[in-house]
């Protein structure tokens, strides 16, 4: 993620990334919903944030390839398990 300052061209700037995110519900709620540390695995988000299971799994790799959250155990095919990273973290208070 981009901090405030950077003028990187390869990184999406903080505040489009803000805007980004806020596009989506799907994206704000699946990071309002582990912003309390939790370690989840995708069926429970999908619940949680009452999306289709089918759609959480695209959320998810949207917010991990920004560097929003980490999958703590990317090695297994089932049973992933994700939680917000520190730029996650950090993100959060400019969400709407």
């Amino acid at each position: 993620m981009a901090d405030k300052e950077s003028n990187s061209d390869d990184v999406m700037e903080y505040d489009d990334l803000v805007k980004f995110i806020n596009r989506s519900s799907y994206r704000v709620n699946v990071l309002r919903d582990l912003s309390d540390g939790d370690v989840k695995m995708p069926r429970d988000i999908a619940i949680d944030c009452n999306i289709l299971p089918n759609h959480i799994s695209n959320v998810l790799t949207q917010l991990r390839k920004l560097g929003l959250l980490e999958c703590i155990n990317p090695e297994y095919k089932k049973g992933r398990l994700y939680r917000l990273s520190d730029d996650g973290k950090t993100i959060l208070k400019d969400l709407k």
